[in-house]
């Protein structure tokens, strides 16, 4: 039987390894942290009763893509909780925007917007697997429906091209929130892309939270892995490729620098070079805070949210993330805020409850984020800070400390820029393969990018398949497939 190691134990790693058991190898699996899991990661932080998602906590990726679709989570037990609104937007004096899973109830709340909204976001709706599929894909070959890019196109260069194609506030505020997913520049293709991907999934497979916590994903996927002869190895960093001498097949579900780094000088001098250009994003800071009652928003229709963003207006919004982007620090970043027992109510004890939120921040800053984000939560929703019970703060610097794929605290594992959405790590038809026979890049550093979505390590492992051992058919992921006796 033919083995394989895979390095990393993040949703690419895990779906590699699924893939690749599936298929009928043998897999091993490597992970430096005590735990599994990488950005599906949750720990118990102040109270054994309270969950707290210490990476990743919503997941419109995996309500969608194709690896989740063919895996099956609801099958396995893993229940995605659709919250009340997929994402809300607070703004100044009160005002609040939200997204509403029926796209007619959002629109109606947009005033003179609310038919543009409808023109733009129908058309994706209604074509939702091809737009999720395209954007989902390794950016090599012909979609199936060339109907679906064409509405991906258009919309992202009007949105790219022109500040807004809406004219009231709230409308404004609300795409650009969701195009500051991209952690860039705004407005750019990236952004646009992002604004329109995310933005039509609110009204499709929706924004939902894994009930338990992030961690019952990596589960379930390590339960498959496990049932199919795969084994794991944590507390184990591979820092030589050499240690892996032994494995025919290797899956490195690393950054590009990590990469580099672990192969050393095997790796031909252009190559390295292509590897030392590879850009990363701005950082990410996160906290974590235990509080005793919901966050006590202001306006009422944002505690309904699953997902909050905090940045005020488009034009607040635009120069926040351009600033961010500069390496330039704002007094008020870009903040995403969730308070998922709003979803999940098993995410609650009786007196305490888990508030997830993270901040853009230039890359590699080290400032300690907890009092900040505690500061603008309380901006739009006074009171907050009387709530708090413990807290905990992880600076951009301390993230890469967590996790090395997190460059700078970039958790994107590389800047999304379009060049580098085509592109990455570097200029290959095949981004999965290296100039190393049988070593395979399978993380958010090559394409389709960042998100919970299993899909770099799904195409990575397909294509060592397709390469190794011949195979150009998908092994069946499905629950129904035996274990292995």
């Amino acid at each position: 039987m033919t083995s394989a190691a895979i390095v990393g134990t993040g949703p690419n790693g895990l779906a590699a390894a699924v893939t690749l058991a599936r298929a009928g190898l043998s897999v091993t699996l490597f992970e430096q942290a005590p735990t599994i899991g990488g950005g599906l990661r949750s720990e118990s932080l102040f109270d054994a009763e309270v969950t707290h998602d210490v990476c990743s906590a919503v997941h419109p990726m995996a309500a969608a893509s194709a690896f989740f679709r063919a895996f099956d989570l609801p099958a396995r037990g893993v229940r995605l909780l659709q919250p009340g609104l997929p994402y809300a937007h607070p703004l100044p004096g009160g005002r609040a925007v939200a997204a509403w899973h029926d796209i007619e109830q959002t629109a109606a709340r947009l005033g003179p917007d609310g038919p543009r909204y409808t023109r733009l976001m129908r058309p994706l709706v209604s074509r939702s697997r091809a737009v999720v599929d395209l954007v989902l894909s390794h950016h090599r070959g012909v979609p199936k429906d060339l109907v679906a890019p064409l509405l991906l196109a258009r919309g992202v260069l009007a949105h790219a091209t022109t500040r807004t194609p809406f004219t009231t506030p709230e409308a404004r505020a609300l795409l650009t929130g969701v195009a500051a997913h991209a952690v860039g520049k705004l407005p750019s293709l990236a952004s646009a892309g992002v604004a329109l991907l995310l933005g039509h999934l609110a009204h499709s497979t929706g924004w939902p939270l894994p009930e338990g916590g992030s961690v019952r994903i990596a589960e379930a996927l390590a339960a498959d892995i496990t049932a199919h002869g795969g084994t794991f190895h944590t507390g184990r960093r591979i820092r030589d490729l050499r240690e892996l001498e032994g494995f025919p097949l290797v899956m490195m579900d690393v950054s590009a620098m990590e990469f580099s780094a672990i192969a050393g000088p095997r790796l031909p001098p252009r190559y390295r070079r292509a590897l030392g250009r590879f850009r990363y994003g701005p950082g990410a800071a996160k906290a974590d805070f235990l509080v005793s009652e919901p966050i006590p928003w202001s306006n009422p229709l944002v505690g309904r949210a699953g997902t909050v963003h905090l940045g005020g207006t488009h034009a607040d919004i635009s120069r926040q993330e351009t600033a961010t982007v500069a390496g330039r620090r704002v007094d008020a970043p870009f903040m995403l805020v969730a308070d998922p027992a709003v979803t999940d109510p098993s995410r609650a004890s009786v007196h305490a409850r888990p508030v997830w939120a993270y901040a853009h921040v230039p890359h590699g800053d080290d400032l300690d984020p907890t009092d900040m984000i505690r500061r603008r939560i309380e901006e739009y929703a006074p009171g907050f800070s009387d709530t708090i019970v413990a807290s905990r703060g992880f600076s951009a610097a301390q993230y890469e400390t967590y996790n090395p794929n997190y460059v700078g605290g970039d958790i994107a594992a590389g800047a999304m820029t379009p060049r580098q959405i085509l592109m990455r790590p570097t200029p290959r038809w095949d981004p999965y393969t290296t100039p190393l026979p049988g070593v395979y890049l399978c993380s958010a550093s090559t394409p389709p990018g960042p998100s919970v979505h299993g899909m770099c390590g799904y195409l990575a492992a397909l294509s060592a398949l397709r390469r190794h051992h011949g195979m150009t058919t998908p092994p069946d992921l499905s629950p129904r497939q035996k274990e292995r006796p």
